[in-house]
């Protein structure tokens, strides 16, 4: 299975899928990756310019396609702002991020969940589309969080200061709202968590897509599982 990835939104969370797909399929694999700019995303996600980012994923998908590739993914949970509408323009079957995850936060016991990410992400509750695990978010605090999260994706490192945010953060979810896990819905969140040891549990998003991206390109599961058709 040859795996095509829309990278570059941003680069760190890119370099991550790479590092982390490599290390789980443990072998040869047919992967392409296709650059995106980020600061479009940026952009058409704050405007909520859902057509006009889907027609440039289409763009970035014929591409993958004419390098052989049989999937894609977006390498961006912010970035799936617009899927629904990427799907009837892509040429590739389209593989989420988002759609794993409700059926992995049951299976792992986990009813109630506090998000971090986008400002969409974190206001939409991951689009809707968790039905058997309820989440939370710092209603207060999505724009300043969001806009943090922005800062470290666009730059590709974490300072000091925004990695204290985004664990009190984590913190205050446990605390406060009662969440038994911390989700780093954003792509872009290891920057912050890695290395770190916060007090109380986080799952990495990125993990999750990462798994069935590698059981795809190891042969272990079908596109007819996975895969949204076009």
């Amino acid at each position: 299975m040859h795996i095509g990835l829309i990278g570059g939104i941003g680069v760190a969370a890119t370099l991550v899928y790479y590092q982390r797909l490599t290390q789980a399929v443990g072998g040869p694999m047919d992967l392409t990756i296709e650059h995106a700019d980020v600061q479009t995303l940026i952009q058409n996600n704050l405007a909520d310019n859902r057509q006009a980012q889907a027609e440039i994923y289409a763009r970035h998908i014929d591409r993958l396609k004419a390098a052989g590739c049989d999937c894609v993914a977006i390498t961006s949970l912010g970035g799936h702002f617009c899927f629904d509408e990427t799907v009837p323009l892509s040429s590739l079957p389209l593989v989420s991020a988002v759609t794993p995850l409700d059926e992995y936060f049951a299976k792992s016991g986990l009813t109630r969940v506090g998000l971090l990410g986008t400002r969409v992400v974190m206001r939409t509750k991951l689009y809707g589309q968790l039905h058997q695990t309820q989440a939370v978010a710092l209603e207060d605090e999505i724009d300043g969080l969001g806009q943090t999260y922005q800062d470290m994706a666009v730059a590709g490192h974490c300072s000091p200061t925004q990695r204290q945010i985004m664990l009190d953060a984590g913190r205050r979810m446990v605390d406060e709202h009662q969440a038994q896990a911390i989700i780093l819905a954003g792509t872009d969140l290891n920057l912050a968590f890695d290395g770190q040891d916060p007090g109380y549990t986080v799952v990495d998003a990125l993990d999750v897509h990462v798994s069935v991206l590698a059981d795809l390109a190891s042969g272990c599961i079908s596109l007819e599982d996975v895969a949204v058709k076009t």
